[in-house]
């Protein structure tokens, strides 16, 4: 009778978790235009927070006077990232005419290539034609769409400068007082994280953005910055990260064979080192999560908040997982995502 009760229970329990988490899916996805900028600014000022000390430590500044320094070191770096990546799409929308040369003669080139005669596939050549009567002013249209959907992405990121400032400078009056238990744990795992992830990014991106502008590829420095930011992305965003550069890599007109051969071979190399030997152990286990675990959370927070969801899916499920442990109902669950089995022993 016990035990049927105690399964009767946990199946309630069960349901409930079920319904608590499609009621709460539903929260998210209606209040993503209010809670992305916070939980950003959130994850920001976790990142910060370090520069902020260190300036309060080593140059005996105050908190208030550190946190808007340190605002506006970043707000300087976002706007001299947006012109340059600004004017190195102002360049390529220039050179739109190029472009369309380089489309025409690829065709052409992939035209005469493919064994179609051979194949009574003559008439399959014209599906070609659609591709070389590209428009340079639709080329041109689309570059300036990109340009404007940055900038206002852009705008966007002030209210992220808000909501940044005023929790860095809690952050800064607090700074004597420590949390204890569950809130300091998911700080110091989470910042650790963050800080570690930013600084592997940063060194993947620099790279990647060498390598191109070395072999002359346009918009290198835009290609250096997503893939800075894809690499927030665990699997899926190196692999993005390398394949974004191909259409311009394809026609560009100044770019040989070679180039853009090693255009695809150095970032991949790149990423693969970086992400199998140097990544491993600076990050670690940091945040127990199972690779299975990585990828559902990709794909949930993915369809909730989009891009965002995706760069905040690791962090946020490493916090929900903390949580969990802490409770002997959803403890399973935190060990399910930790080691992709249910049958493991509590450590």
């Amino acid at each position: 009778m016990v035990d049927a009760n105690a399964r009767e229970q946990r199946i309630q329990t069960i349901c409930l978790l079920v319904l608590t988490t499609v009621t709460v899916a539903a929260a998210l996805l209606w209040l993503r235009p209010i809670l992305i900028p916070f939980v950003l600014a959130l994850f920001f000022s976790l990142a910060l927070t370090p520069v902020v000390e260190a300036q309060m430590r080593l140059a005996r500044m105050p908190g208030a006077l550190a946190v808007a320094s340190t605002l506006v070191l970043l707000t300087l770096g976002l706007v001299l990232v947006g012109s340059l990546v600004s004017s190195s799409l102002t360049e390529m929308t220039n050179n739109a005419e190029a472009y369309q040369r380089q489309i025409v003669i690829t065709v052409e080139r992939a035209r005469d290539a493919l064994p179609l005669e051979r194949f009574g596939l003559e008439e399959a050549g014209e599906a070609f034609d659609p591709f070389s009567v590209v428009q340079p002013d639709r080329i041109g249209d689309m570059l300036m769409s990109t340009t404007n959907t940055i900038l206002e992405l852009s705008s966007r990121g002030l209210i992220v400068l808000v909501f940044t400032f005023f929790l860095l400078a809690g952050r800064a009056a607090s700074s004597g007082r420590r949390s204890d238990g569950v809130a300091r744990e998911i700080e110091d795992r989470v910042k650790r994280y963050i800080v570690n992830q930013t600084l592997i990014s940063a060194a993947t991106g620099t790279l990647v953005w060498m390598i191109l502008a070395t072999i002359g590829v346009d918009l290198a420095l835009v290609f250096g910055l997503f893939t800075f930011l894809l690499n927030f992305i665990p699997s899926i965003g190196s692999i993005v990260a390398v394949l974004l550069p191909l259409p311009v890599v394809l026609v560009s007109p100044d770019i040989s064979t070679l180039g853009a051969v090693l255009a695809m071979a150095l970032p991949a190399l790149v990423q693969f080192l970086i992400g199998n030997l140097l990544a491993p152990k600076i990050l670690g286990d940091a945040l127990q999560l199972h690779p299975v675990t990585i990828l559902l959370s990709l794909m949930f927070w993915g369809a909730l908040w989009g891009v965002a969801g995706m760069l905040l899916a690791v962090p946020i499920t490493a916090i929900l997982r903390i949580l969990m442990e802490r409770f002997d109902v959803t403890e399973p669950v935190a060990r399910l995502l930790s080691t992709g089995s249910l049958s493991a022993q509590r450590a």
